[in-house]
């Protein structure tokens, strides 16, 4: 049976504006190295907790550092109260991330 065969009582019009469109908005995408970026509202610290739980976290993960002079291609390893540690032994100062994000 098509759709011409039903009996009218099965046809709906409409005669409304149906307003159901939803704007989804996702801010991780939005990687703009500007002084007066507005950064994320998920904290530094919480960041780089989800980047050392991650499932995919073995012992090291590539990732971007964005400071408020550079951008930095860094893997990191560990990290302790204050830095966080690459790969090379290297130590980056939390305080000085502006936010941070796997590469």
């Amino acid at each position: 049976m098509n759709h011409k065969e039903l009996p009218k009582m099965y046809h709906n019009k409409i005669n409304k504006t149906v307003n159901s469109i939803q704007k989804v908005y996702n801010s991780m995408d939005n990687k703009k190295e500007t002084k007066n970026l507005r950064y994320d509202y998920i904290s530094i610290d919480r960041k780089i907790d989800n980047i050392f739980n991650a499932p995919d976290y073995v012992y090291k993960a590539d990732v971007t550092i964005i400071t408020d002079n550079d951008t930095l291609q860094k893997r990191i390893v560990a990290r302790n109260k204050n830095n966080l540690i690459t790969i090379d032994n290297e130590y980056i100062p939390i305080s000085i991330i502006r936010d941070i994000y796997k590469s």
